[in-house]
């Protein structure tokens, strides 16, 4: 696949990155409308209260906004596979882990101390996310989850990589059949059974457990650079196709497990929302090939592209006060109508985002903390 490349980026890798991170917001913004209680993030209840929060929290979380972690796979897996020439295991590592892993720290650290400052948290919850921090994100820091899945793939990536280089393209066709087969466990597991080929109470690891998760993702993102010679339109036709297909799939599972004025279960509610099942991974495939068809960046993507791991990093901490202005309280009768509200608390914490980004960045040694 050619790409339009100027002073060494790739214009459309830079969009996937801009926009997968204002879907990020837009998923929390979501969220403000189907908590079960003030905290603004869906926890393991939720509570729909009335059919129109119902349907615009299925279209802008489920068929908008659901693609934007997959994407955010695939564009590090895009880039980083395989392996340059001569680039050993632990340069690798040492180059991947100490962009990535001095931001985190530092916003663990932040998320477990600075809400103090406004009487966010009390002090036993920060001492006891701090005891925690060697095993997990902090309480207020649920989006940082995502970091996890992202190390586990830098890890694997060097592992896997001499295979991508030998691979024809009917191997790497193989595994996505498998991976593919993979992604109907979260179902299998909700709808028939929670024990599947092989799990038991002494056993975790499925018989698809080692083709499964993201690194498909990873295999998908090398078959689409390597082999997938589509022209531009036929790209964006199958797509669209593909898009269409999976996000309104995803949006429709949402709507129709919501019930407006009862507390549910969040997993029964988002019964298909993970990031590997079949309807997300269609949708991630369809949209990404849909921005390989972007060909020029303007400066100001290119800039928003650089700062955008900052600004995931830290957008609970403008989000959240953000939604408690248009929210008010009352998630049945928001400031302006829900279908205004959500995309207004998502525009709002990226602008926040962006600019205090930009300003940090100009610190020497950002990058140890921004990784920008």
């Amino acid at each position: 696949m050619n790409s339009i490349t100027e002073k060494g980026r790739i214009a459309f890798i830079d969009y996937i990155r801009v926009i997968a991170c204002f879907l990020v917001m837009l998923v929390h913004a979501s969220e403000n409308f189907y908590a079960a209680d003030s905290s603004g993030l869906a926890g393991n209840v939720s509570f729909l209260a009335n059919e129109s929060n119902r349907f615009w929290v299925a279209f802008y979380d489920g068929f908008v906004g659901r693609t934007c972690v997959p994407l955010f796979m695939i564009v590090s897996a895009f880039l980083l596979v395989p392996l340059k020439p001569g680039l050993s295991m632990g340069e690798f590592y040492k180059k991947r882990f100490s962009r990535i892993l001095p931001p985190m720290i530092t916003f663990m650290l932040l998320y477990t101390f600075l809400p103090l400052a406004w009487g966010g948290m009390s002090w036993e919850q920060s001492i006891s996310d701090l005891k925690m921090l060697p095993f997990n994100f902090p309480s207020m820091a649920g989006h940082l989850w995502f970091m996890y899945p992202l190390i586990s793939i830098y890890l694997i990536i060097p592992v896997v990589s001499p295979w991508l280089e030998r691979a024809s393209a009917k191997d790497e066709l193989i595994f996505l059949g498998i991976f593919g087969i993979s992604t109907l466990i979260p179902w299998i597991h909700r709808f028939i059974t929670p024990e599947l080929w092989g799990e038991c109470f002494w056993n975790g690891f499925t018989m698809l457990w080692y083709c499964s998760g993201y690194l498909g993702y990873l295999v998908m993102a090398h078959y689409i650079r390597h082999h997938l010679n589509w022209s531009r339109n036929r790209r964006l036709f199958v797509g669209l196709v593909c898009f269409l297909a999976g996000a309104a799939f995803t949006g429709w599972s949402f709507w129709y497990m919501g019930v407006p004025g009862e507390n549910i279960e969040t997993p029964l509610l988002e019964w298909s929302w993970e990031f590997c099942t079949p309807n997300v991974l269609l949708a991630s495939f369809g949209a990404f090939l849909m921005f390989t068809c972007i060909e020029k960046a303007p400066s100001f993507i290119t800039g928003l592209s650089k700062l955008s791991f900052g600004m995931y990093l830290m957008h609970l901490f403008f989000l959240a006060p953000i939604a408690g202005i248009f929210v008010g309280g009352n998630p049945a009768e928001p400031v302006i109508p829900v279908y205004i509200a959500i995309p207004c608390i998502a525009f709002l914490s990226f602008v926040c985002c962006a600019v205090t980004s930009k300003l940090l960045s100009f610190i020497p040694g950002s990058k140890w903390f921004m990784g920008c």
